[in-house]
């Protein structure tokens, strides 16, 4: 069995091939090439937590995975990760778990991938302004993926405490220099999404972070700390203006997402309002960004296949490499 650590994982793996990852798993869950079963979600409301436990299996690549991530949200004001995990990589032809990787890091890049994923496929070539919202444990792969794929003069960073948001925005300039966007920490929410082409949110809140009104024509959107049905990161009001809605799966969406099943329940939408999965537009089945005035929301829970895809490509690279550590 392969162990392979964070830094492991960096020498194999890079954000843009996170996104490649992604968009192959996006196709595969749309073609039903995977049993990826919703994730069983236990409570620790002792701690505002919850244990998160994701199985899958793709009989084309033999392959299973499982991930166990654990969501507490006060980890973060202890320095720690505020979703601590590991992903199991199984042979499919076997049975025998073949590596533990840093699940962590694999859930920072993967979900990170899935907003690069959506912004390649449906943002506006000319991007010049970037948003993101939270600086909390998946902020800096969202951040890094949002300029993976458009090259962006500046991304506004907020957060309701200002002196992590300045830590943060001081910490990824220099960790991002080389894609030469600027990051900016601002003091409110309105800062941030004035004007910008692309917008992240990635916070566990239960009311929403931005003023729909004050989204420009023709921005991308991408939601996705709402991971249960209490939390609603998203304005509703910015569903009455976008053009299209895509979902990374529609399904794992409407079992778990606040910032859908909220509008949903008070009539803002229903789900002819629905567009589809941004997996059947990267498949050519659904048309994507049809003009540069369009607004156009995002909204993802993460599925298992995620995980799947990039532990099998990462175990691959590394085992190509040599790299990691072997626990016989």
């Amino acid at each position: 069995m392969l162990l392979l650590s964070r830094e492991d994982i960096k020498k194999v793996f890079t954000m843009k091939d996170a996104i490649e990852a992604d968009k192959y798993a996006f196709t595969l869950v749309v073609e039903g090439k995977c049993d990826a079963p919703l994730r069983t979600n236990i409570q620790a409301p002792k701690y505002e937590g919850c244990f998160l436990f994701m199985p899958a299996y793709v009989a084309d690549m033999d392959t299973a995975s499982l991930k166990i991530i654990n969501i507490f949200p006060h980890n973060i004001d202890n320095g720690k990760p505020s979703s601590p995990a590991q992903v199991l990589l199984i042979d499919g032809t076997t049975g025998i778990v073949t590596a533990v990787l840093d699940g962590t890091y694999v859930t920072q890049l993967r979900t990170g991938a899935a907003s690069g994923a959506a912004f390649d496929v449906l943002a506006k070539k000319d991007c010049r302004i970037g948003a993101l919202i939270g600086t909390g444990g998946q902020a800096a792969t969202q951040l890094e993926a949002m300029i993976a794929v458009r090259d962006l003069e500046e991304v506004r960073v907020f957060d309701i405490n200002p002196e992590r948001t300045k830590a943060f925005a001081e910490k990824m300039q220099a960790k991002l220099a080389s894609y030469g966007t600027k990051i900016i920490p601002v003091e409110s929410s309105d800062q941030a999404v004035d004007n910008a082409d692309l917008l992240i949110t990635v916070t566990p809140s239960s009311k929403p972070v931005f003023d729909a009104s004050r989204i420009k024509a023709g921005a991308t959107i991408s939601c996705v700390g709402a991971y249960q049905p209490h939390m609603q990161e998203m304005d509703p009001a910015i569903l009455t203006r976008a053009s299209k809605l895509y979902f990374d799966s529609e399904e794992a969406v409407l079992s778990e997402s606040g910032d859908i099943l909220i509008p949903l329940e008070e009539g803002t939408i229903t789900k002819e309002d629905f567009t589809g999965d941004l997996g059947q537009v990267i498949k050519g089945e659904l048309v994507g960004r049809e003009n540069d005035e369009e607004i156009i929301v995002f909204e993802t829970v993460g599925v298992a296949t995620q995980d799947l895809v990039a532990a099998r490509r990462i175990y691959d690279n590394a085992v190509k490499a040599g790299i990691g550590t072997r626990w016989e």
